[in-house]
């Protein structure tokens, strides 16, 4: 019907076209073309389907008028004919001049203009009446899907000179509706409030202003009925089934309520699970990884991750295009149910070429040297997998993306394509940044992460606050030995004045180092280095310096040469650097002086932050941080300026840096040898899309302290408070706001505690 409504005119149009005009057939000798404004006649002719100098008659003039309004160019067409010339008089559309678009406020003008553009109402495009229609009703459905069902859409188009017209669009938003209420009603087995709690829509909370989780939206209430429809197949209600929903707003479109109403059948019970097919892996080995048990309710969630589990065994097999089909076989009478998992392997595939894309710069075999998956043998899901962790982990590209294509004419070889999207080779960085505790923060670097394209890392940094100045040069090869076994080299100057911080006791200290460093991979994910320094420290005491300083001093000198080793081992278990989810890093750190040097002390601490998957949403981070240090020899104690500290952030938040512990003579938190942290987080996103990948919030509790010579669990102190870390274009800005729960007499307290940018 629309066509026919489109066509209409035109045909009218024809038959009104005078029928001596174009009756008999002549020969085209020429076209001109009448009424154009902005237009070019070379458009037009490039749409004719009749060219000069071929014949025509009336027949055709359908087909040349049709043509012509197909471009959308012209409201009239009108044909013509003198003599041997065809004339075409046509009307132009007008031209949109400008678009005013008022009163919006939940959509921002730019995105309203960019969705137009789409659909062909630009400025400067011609002007068509019904796309402007269809404009005003996709504006309604994207304020109806945000909630605001009152709004109001009014447009008016305005003619200019020259052909040219105006459009404004007028909106009156409204309020937005919000969910009152959320009905289920046929629900037995479960309480309406476990499974609302499965629902993305609620009828609002604290968080609903950023969330938005009180607004409906029909694809999110699909999405909520997909999410109940599994919540009951996942525990075994095969027969479950919704009803009908019925959603109703109030007659001032302020409220909306909605009703679901459900069936939830009976309950089904797994009887048996067997394998059948061709079992190319021993069945001891695929049991497993079916973790179904016969008794339990069938979960269909359950039943689909052991088919992906036996499929990625095969997988690491070699048998990379394996089908495993569980079949359910139901017993309507005992409410049981039979699972068959059918396993057909496929050919076993071998690797014949490992190639790479897209790495202008970095050479192929830093690349080569990180793949696991080797050429040659057998495919193996999980060594791609990992070849590509290992690729990201490099810090060398945006993206990595791995394919393993067939190769043609063979039905057992498949290529391995890595392509990635190299980020730039080098960085030269400056910038300012400001601490709590270390007031303004100066800071450059030169960094060469891939030099020459090569993995090796060149780095030469300097940093500058009224506590710290540090200047640092570096040199690591990832892989000294095609074994992976890294060596660096360092030069370091630090010089650190406590006399600023005005917690601690008073001196300062210059710290000039040169090292070697080695890395030996133990394992995917562990590793040990070892590094080897030599350091000078210089000591100069404050006019306010306390007896414990005066005494090491008059005892030990102020000036010491030292030859400290340090063996690390790690294991870095985490999905991600950044923002973890998932997974562990784990780390302890021994370090002792040579015999030989001038202080003679050793220091050992281990640290474990693991990351535990709540939800989709919440991460539980907790993290234990241990150290202990003494002198040996001649030495009898840990020197002062290698102390432990607590307080502030990364140890416990919601007493000043370094402020805890035990106290010299003149009242100063002076360190110790032993130190005990621990820290409980519940992380979570930024609600919304905006800032979801660059900041995220925490609430958590922190435990600690710092003791000399012996722990005194009375000693520790607790706070408790909420924080937010922000990946932000001038460095890391984090933020806590804590609450000391426990301080005693001398403590030093600081609820607001943050820290913009970074140190090297």
């Amino acid at each position: 019907m629309g066509l026919c409504r489109r066509l209409l005119p035109v045909l009218l149009l024809c038959a009104l076209i005078p029928a001596s005009a174009l009756a008999e057939m002549f020969v085209v000798r020429d076209i001109r073309v009448d009424g154009l404004q902005r237009i070019a006649a070379g458009t037009v002719f490039s749409y004719l389907p009749v060219k000069v100098g071929e014949r025509m008659d009336s027949a055709q003039t359908p087909e040349i008028v049709r043509s012509l309004y197909r471009t959308g160019f012209f409201k009239d067409v009108r044909l013509e004919r003198e003599g041997d010339v065809l004339v075409i008089t046509v009307e132009e559309r007008p031209a949109i001049a400008e678009i005013n678009i008022s009163g919006n406020k939940a959509i921002d003008t730019k995105d309203l203009k960019q969705g137009l553009k789409d659909v062909g109402l630009a400025e400067g495009r011609t002007f068509n009446k019904p796309v402007l229609d269809k404009i005003e009703a996709e504006l309604r459905r994207q304020y109806f899907n945000q909630g605001k069902y009152g709004v109001k859409i009014e447009s008016t188009v305005t003619p200019l000179e020259r052909n040219r017209v105006a459009i404004g669009i007028d909106i009156v938003e409204g309020e937005t509706a919000t969910i009152k209420k959320i009905n289920i009603v046929g629900n037995k087995a479960f309480k309406e409030s476990e499974l609302l709690g499965e629902f993305k829509q609620t009828t609002g909370g604290w968080l609903s202003f950023l969330t938005k989780d009180d607004q409906y939206s029909k694809q999110k209430l699909s999405g909520d009925l997909e999410t109940l429809r599994s919540f009951y197949l996942d525990r075994g209600y095969l027969n479950f089934r919704i009803d009908s929903t019925q959603v109703t707003i109030t007659p001032d479109k302020q409220d909306i309520y909605i009703t679901v109403n459900l069936t939830e059948g009976d309950l089904y019970r797994i009887a048996d699970v067997k394998l059948a097919g061709d079992l190319v892996v021993a069945p001891e080995e695929l049991f497993p990884l079916i973790q179904l048990t016969r008794g339990e309710p069938f979960s269909r969630k359950r039943v689909v991750e052991s088919a992906e589990r036996v499929t990625r065994k095969l997988g690491d097999q070699g048998y990379a295009f394996a089908n495993v089909n569980p079949s359910p076989q139901v017993d309507e009478e005992k409410k049981t149910v039979e699972l068959t998992y059918f396993v057909d392997p496929g050919k076993r595939v071998y690797v014949r070429r490992i190639t790479f894309k897209g790495n202008a710069k970095t050479r192929d075999e830093v690349l080569r040297r990180e793949f696991r998956q080797m050429e040659s043998a057998w495919f193996s899901g999980e060594q791609v997998k990992r070849s590509r962790e290992r690729l990201q982990r490099l810090g060398f590209f945006e993206t990595v993306t791995i394919e393993t294509p067939a190769v043609a004419g063979s039905a057992d070889e498949i290529d391995v394509e890595a392509t990635v999207k190299e980020r730039s080779a080098g960085t030269l960085t400056a910038g300012v940044g400001y601490s709590q505790s270390q007031g303004v923060l100066f800071n450059a670097s030169v960094v060469q992460d891939n030099f020459m394209g090569t993995g090796k890392r060149v780095a030469l940094a300097f940093n500058n606050s009224q506590v710290n100045t540090i200047y640092a040069l570096t040199y690591v090869n990832p892989y000294f030995t095609p074994e992976g076994i890294s060596r660096g080299f360092s030069l370091r100057y630090r010089s650190t004045d406590f006399n600023e911080l005005n917690t601690t006791s008073q001196y300062l200290t210059d710290v000039a180092a040169a090292g070697v460093n080695f890395g030996i991979p133990i394992n995917e994910t562990d590793r040990i280095n070892f590094a080897l320094d030599v350091t000078n420290t210089k000591v100069k005491l404050g006019s306010g310096a306390s007896l414990q300083l005066i005494d090491f001093v008059r005892q030990y000198g102020d000036e010491y040469l030292d030859f400290p080793v340090a063996v690390t081992w790690s294991r870095d278990s985490r999905d991600r650097a950044i923002f973890p989810t998932s997974g562990a890093i784990q780390r302890f750190v021994s370090e002792i002086t040579l015999p030989g040097s001038d202080l003679e002390y050793w220091k050992a601490g281990y640290s474990h932050r693991r990351y535990f998957p709540l939800s989709k949403t919440f991460t539980l981070s907790l993290n234990i941080d241990l150290g202990y240090g003494d002198g040996y020899g001649d030495t009898t104690e840990l020197p002062f300026f290698s102390h432990y500290y607590a307080g502030g952030y990364g140890t416990v938040r919601g007493y000043k840096l370094y402020s805890l512990g035990p106290k010299d003579s003149t009242g100063k938190a002076y360190g110790g040898n032993i130190k005990t942290v621990a820290n409980a987080e519940l992380l979570f996103p930024m609600p919304g899309k905006a800032f979801s990948d660059t900041v995220r919030l925490a609430t958590f509790v922190d435990a600690g302290n710092v003791f000399l010579d012996s722990f005194d669990a009375g000693e520790l102190r607790y706070s408790a408070g909420v924080g937010a870390t922000w990946m932000s274009p001038v460095g890391v800005l984090t933020i806590s706001a804590a609450k000391a729960l426990n301080e005693q007499d001398g403590d030093e307290t600081e609820i607001f505690q943050f820290q913009l940018g970074q140190s090297f």
